[in-house]
């Protein structure tokens, strides 16, 4: 796969996000970390999307709960977060719980107790499964920000939300390259899809039309190492 590699110098002027003035620290996983607050958030799990599909005739490999599973303990183990916030559809459908094989299910329950673990409530998860402990919500108010699962119209100040999967492509080189990302214009950010199941829509759609109007907006779009700040008019609609 070609790689997203070193155009930093010329994309550099953003090389992390602030939000109403609160910084954050931008993982090529797809979280987001707040170093001052201690605080981890992923949106958009969707644990359990393969079976569910499975369950409708379409197969796919049987992993993608046990692949974001095993990043998300990577992630607290390395960063050793005092809380994490995942921001809605944590879980694909409301039977996801009980498709969970036994040992993904007793990883998630040991890792969301180890720290202090917030479930924000999703529309393909509205009342997350009381199984693996956490607080839910429908949102959360920290400081400036607000932590909330679908982002809401312009202007939303301090908002982080996930729900619309973003995805950004640029050209590099001559390579169309097209990858997750974040998006933040300053007054919000919305986060990419952190399952691995979780598909994307391109910034430019029409959807986040009152979200991010026009142009004045980065997209952080994730490689393999790194996170690379992208103006927005950069950016190729799909």
């Amino acid at each position: 796969m070609y790689e997203l590699k070193k155009p930093e110098a010329r994309l550099a002027a953003h090389p992390s996000p602030r939000v109403c003035g609160v910084s954050f620290d931008l993982m090529p996983e797809g979280a987001a970390w707040v170093p001052d607050e201690r605080l981890l958030v992923v949106a958009d799990l969707h644990l359990e999307k393969g079976s569910a599909f499975a369950a409708r005739g379409l197969p796919l490999p049987p992993y993608d709960t046990r692949a974001t599973i095993a990043r998300l303990e990577a992630l607290v183990a390395k960063l050793k977060p005092q809380t994490l916030v995942a921001l809605g559809d944590s879980f694909h459908d409301g039977e996801a719980e009980h498709r969970m094989d036994e040992e993904d299910a007793a990883r998630l329950s040991r890792l969301s107790r180890s720290l202090d673990w917030i479930w924000i409530a999703g529309n393909h998860d509205p009342v997350p499964p009381r199984a693996f402990g956490g607080a839910v919500m429908e949102e959360l108010r920290v400081g400036p920000l607000t932590f909330r699962h679908e982002p809401q119209a312009a202007p939303s100040t301090g908002e982080i939300a996930g729900h619309l999967h973003p995805c950004a492509a640029v050209r590099v080189r001559g390579r169309r390259l097209r990858r997750r990302c974040f998006a933040s214009d300053g007054t919000r950010m919305i986060m990419p899809a952190f399952g691995a199941y979780a598909g994307g829509l391109n910034v430019l759609d029409a959807a986040y039309d009152g979200l991010l109007p026009g142009f004045d907006f980065h997209a952080w779009m994730m490689g393999a190492r790194t996170v690379i700040p992208v103006s927005a008019r950069r950016l190729e609609a799909d």
